[in-house]
């Protein structure tokens, strides 16, 4: 008898214990509304009253103590949650204008060309380079202008040079020869005086 008593007690203790849990689990799964309206409907009448088991208030008391509990710190948690989420926000918000500003500046950058130091737009370069090149071509055009012009007055020059020296020169032969026929004037002369005196 002691034998099947000994083999009885476990199994009535698990018994118990698997009856418990799923007392406990259906009163966890159970809202509170439907607790209380189960400790309302199955307690007794007195007069117009109801009369309720201490124990199925502590139980209620209980639950409602939990689920406040529980909602507490679900609330908690999703106050860490939202506040993690707002840093997060704060932070990815502070990375964006970062981003945007570098992207801002990149594309400054790209759209640009340094130009003594400073950046200044490819329209505006291209402006500046056209320009720089212009005027160059219209001082290479002037300066042509003036080499030709003066290539053609030096030419000009040595021509008259040239007609110059040439006139000059049949002027200096002349003069040679106008000097020679006085000499021999003279000498002709010197001559014929000595003649005429011997």
């Amino acid at each position: 008898m002691k034998l099947k008593l000994t083999t009885l007690l476990p199994f009535l203790f698990c018994v118990f214990m698997i009856h418990a849990q799923e007392e406990a689990q259906e009163t966890l799964t159970n809202s509170l509304e439907d607790q209380f309206v189960d400790v309302v409907d199955n307690s007794n009448n007195y007069q117009d009253y109801k009369v309720i088991k201490k124990t199925k208030i502590n139980k209620l008391r209980e639950n409602i103590m939990d689920s406040i509990a529980a909602l507490e710190t679900e609330i908690q948690t999703s106050e860490t949650s939202l506040d993690q989420q707002k840093n997060k926000i704060a932070s990815l918000t502070q990375e964006l204008a970062k981003t945007q500003e570098d992207l801002a500046l990149s594309r400054k950058k790209e759209n640009g060309i340094e130009l003594f130091g400073m950046l200044t737009e490819k329209s505006t370069y291209n402006t500046i380079m056209w320009s720089i090149i212009l005027i160059l071509l219209l001082a290479l055009g002037f300066f042509i202008y003036k080499y030709k012009n003066s290539n053609s007055v030096t030419k000009e020059a040595q021509l008259k040079l040239a007609e110059t020296e040439i006139e000059f020169e049949e002027h200096r032969q002349k003069a040679i020869e106008q000097q020679q026929q006085l000499r021999r004037k003279l000498q002709d002369e010197i001559n014929k005086n000595r003649k005429s005196k011997s």
